[in-house]
């Protein structure tokens, strides 16, 4: 048998650890499958090094890091799959099968950090007030409009989106609360957290609400507050495809997926508000860190205003001009 062919012998510990994420720690169904593909990746590494999975040591993960980094995988995925082998061999380590963790420690080449892309104001307000004159399918245009004015007016990730449930229940992930203007959302970490609805919003759902069961019949026993055209629950490459959709529908320059209008909920607050913390718990985040890049992106956006709009921010072209002479030549500073 081949290197690469070869199946390490405790290669059923991966599907075990699997069922552990996704049923004891209720992991996002997405995530799970983040963690499936990171830890194919572990079993690759064990077969190359013609290993068994919990035989591997630091230098032979070590080895695959390079190996990845000379692939050019950008530093976020590599990132994601240490990720997951830290935690796979923490819980291997709680099942004895293990002493040490060999992927402790182990870190991705750094890389610059990018800033989020969020629509500029205009656009996102452009986009969630967004209706098409005569709609090929209301029932579809009621549930698209909805989705569409919820996300930017609650900053809600995808996954949170189509886990929202019509009711408040002992099972639901979350529902939005219409008469106290709130959505209930389980998030990353099955943290639970309130977001304020707008009223732009609330009158969406109201109306998709109206038309959600009507396809359907009274006796309908889905719960799922979006669904699709065969009543069962959207999933988020559905609500990626629609978004995508009806951005062009809404004639933006560039097409639009659910996390964008995440990251403008949060630069448009922020340039508004300036209150961080704010902003922090209104997106769940844990760790202030993660929300503080919206502050460069914020400062992004005051330094283009600054630019365009100060008398002192350009060359003085117009002066030059009216005495004849030609402006002078200068870096401009950033």
């Amino acid at each position: 048998m081949a290197t690469s062919d070869r199946v390490p012998a405790d290669a059923a510990l991966v599907p075990a650890y699997l069922h552990h994420v996704a049923v004891e720690k209720r992991l996002a169904e997405r995530t799970v499958a983040l963690y499936a593909d990171g830890l194919q990746r572990l079993l690759a590494c064990a077969a190359q090094q013609q290993l068994d999975v919990c035989a591997l040591q630091p230098q032979h993960l070590r080895s695959s890091v390079a190996q990845w980094h000379s692939q050019r995988i950008s530093s976020a995925t590599m990132a994601l799959w240490l990720s997951c082998w830290r935690g796979f061999f923490r819980w291997a380590a709680a099942q004895g099968r293990v002493a040490a963790n060999p992927a402790q420690g182990l870190r991705p080449p750094r890389a610059p950090q990018r800033l989020p892309k969020a629509l500029p104001v205009d656009a996102a307000v452009q986009l969630a007030a967004f209706r098409p004159a005569q709609p090929a399918d209301p029932w579809q245009e009621a549930r698209d409009a909805a989705m569409t004015e919820l996300l930017y007016s609650s900053g809600l990730r995808v996954s949170e989106l189509v886990g929202l449930d019509v009711q408040a229940s002992g099972q639901a992930r979350g529902w939005v609360d219409a008469p106290e203007a709130l959505v209930q959302v389980l998030g990353k970490g099955d943290k639970r957290r309130s977001v304020p609805v707008g009223p732009p919003a609330l009158a969406a759902l109201q109306h998709w609400l109206a038309l959600r069961a009507q396809p359907f019949g009274a006796q309908w026993p889905e719960v799922a507050l979006f669904v699709g055209v065969r009543g069962r629950r959207l999933s988020a490459a559905q609500v990626w495809q629609q978004l995508r959709q009806r951005s062009s529908q809404a004639a933006l320059a560039q097409p639009v997926h659910p996390h964008m209008l995440r990251h403008s909920f949060a630069s448009h607050l922020l340039q508004s508000s300036g209150d961080l913390r704010a902003v922090q718990e209104l997106l769940g985040h844990s760790n202030i860190r993660t929300t503080q890049v919206y502050t460069r992106l914020d400062f992004q956006h005051l330094a283009q205003v600054y630019d365009k709009t100060h008398p002192r921010a350009h060359r003085p072209r117009q002066a030059a001009d009216e005495r004849g002479a030609p402006p002078p030549i200068e870096p401009k500073e950033h």
